[in-house]
């Protein structure tokens, strides 16, 4: 079998996170993941690589080709290589699993020249994440602001699409990015739910297109849950952001400013220990580069 293909997604970063109440909001960034899927004679075999992380487990990749397969039920006549290359830091709340997810399903259904409607693609790379574990709700308003670009207001827990905005103002968008991993997976989903009616709040401003509003409330809201530090928000408020919170379960924290700001939270966030990461918002679909 010589079926290929190559997709690429966009990052995304948080607005509202859904673990508390199963319903969340996300923002396209221009952050990537491309993935690469040669089809293989060995049935239900898949290997995969990720080049930006070698030692970062392939679950995920694997779990995302074999949703595809048994989608078009051929399963039991193929498998898989698969390599994948992102600029996207893992286990630190820029939604990598997600983003991946994405690209690795679109590029298997271009390897196996089968069409899928949008929501479907994410739906397959949902039920990967979530048998690979690297996701607690499904992170459907990820991968829905990873697939389609712009914000996304979501029901995870129903996977329904409720509201989708469109980022019309010239932002700029930075994320601290501070060395530790945090797996969504082993996040504290009890201590979560005690900010349930807080976050809900957060979640109407969001519906009611107050992203930016919902987006701070919800960073302080799980950074004091969750125990990390909400001084470089702050900072970046007093710098001039239009909104900026955690990410995620972190413990990266996202800006949202105009570009006059950004030099000033730079400057603010690099006597910190991390990386800074810059970026604009995406509006532009995941989509398949080559296929068979």
């Amino acid at each position: 079998m010589t079926g290929f293909g190559e997709a690429i997604a966009h990052g995304a970063a948080t607005i509202i996170n859904a673990i508390a109440t199963g319903k969340g909001a996300a923002f396209g960034v221009n952050l990537w993941t491309r993935a690469k899927i040669s089809l293989t004679d060995e049935k239900g075999v898949v290997t995969g690589r990720i080049l930006s992380d070698t030692k970062e487990d392939d679950t995920l990749i694997r779990e995302a080709v074999l949703s595809v397969l048994r989608h078009f039920h051929v399963e039991d006549r193929y498998g898989a290589d698969v390599v994948t290359a992102s600029n996207i830091p893992i286990a630190r709340g820029l939604k990598s699993s997600s983003v991946a997810a994405n690209a690795v399903v679109l590029a298997t259904a271009a390897a196996l020249e089968q069409p899928t409607t949008d929501l479907e693609a994410i739906n397959l790379g949902v039920e990967a994440a979530l048998r690979a574990k690297t996701t607690i709700t499904g992170a459907f308003d990820d991968a829905c602001a990873s697939y389609f670009g712009g914000i996304v207001v979501t029901d995870n827990l129903k996977r329904r699409l409720l509201k989708r905005f469109t980022i019309d103002e010239d932002y700029r968008v930075l994320f601290y990015v501070p060395g530790k991993r945090v797996y969504t997976y082993e996040s504290n989903v009890k201590r979560m739910e005690l900010i349930a009616s807080q976050v809900a709040i957060a979640f109407r401003e969001a519906l009611e297109g107050h992203y930016w509003n919902a987006l701070t409330l919800n960073g302080l809201l799980y950074s004091a849950t969750l125990g990390y530090d909400s001084q470089p928000a702050l900072e970046a408020l007093e710098c001039g952001a239009v909104a900026s919170g955690l990410s995620g379960t972190g413990p990266a924290t996202v800006a949202v400013t105009k570009p006059a700001n950004v030099e000033s939270i730079l400057d603010a966030w690099r006597i910190r220990d991390g990386d800074v990461i810059r970026a604009i918002p995406n509006h532009d679909k995941a989509k398949i580069i080559r296929d068979a």
